[in-house]
């Protein structure tokens, strides 16, 4: 754990300094183009079920129910006019880095549950997921992100629980990297 915090934490220093342009650029956008906060602060579900605030640039107009989009009747008419833009891309993740730089997240873990979510909750917890860190990107978000079932969701953090090591932290991200550039796996 001390030396996957490390490399965290360096990593998200280094890409706080990267990305920082392209943060400030977002942030104008999402403040020009719909009225409400530039971030939406999400409760999530950390390690050992603690729920914690994670931001996301805004994608979704200020009056979307608190629920996960694939719940949504029409998701299409919540969006923003750069909401699909920011989830396809996935740059409306990067305020994570701030969640990683405090040590409530990590860059490769299961992606933190909505709080009321909780049938993935459950499962996860019966399974020891809970015990890691939530991540920015994870197992299952290489094999399918929002189109896996919950089902599929946990056996994949499961198979990351076992297997969790950090070669295979390296090869999520790299995999990463090539899911967001082709833009795989998003449905919104």
């Amino acid at each position: 754990m001390g030396l996957k915090r490390a490399v965290d934490f360096l990593l998200a220093v280094i890409a706080s300094v990267i990305l920082l342009v392209p943060i400030l650029v977002v942030a104008l956008c999402v403040r020009l183009t719909s009225p409400g906060p530039i971030l939406y602060w999400s409760k999530r579900v950390g390690r050992f079920n603690q729920i914690f605030l994670m931001p996301k640039f805004r994608s979704m107009r200020v009056d979307t129910p608190t629920v996960a989009t694939h719940l949504l009747e029409n998701p299409d008419r919540f969006l923003t006019p750069i909401g699909s833009f920011l989830r396809k891309s996935s740059l409306d993740e990067l305020p994570q880095l701030w969640c990683i730089l405090g040590g409530r997240m990590s860059f490769v873990g299961p992606r933190p549950a909505l709080y009321n979510q909780y049938d993935l909750i459950d499962l996860r917890t019966a399974h020891g997921v809970d015990k890691l860190l939530p991540g920015l990107t994870g197992w299952a978000q290489i094999n399918g992100r929002d189109e896996l079932p919950i089902l599929e969701k946990v056996k994949f953090d499961v198979e990351y629980l076992e297997r969790r090591s950090f070669g295979f932290d390296m090869r999520i991200l790299f995999l990463t990297a090539g899911k967001v550039i082709g833009r795989k796996g998003i449905r919104h």
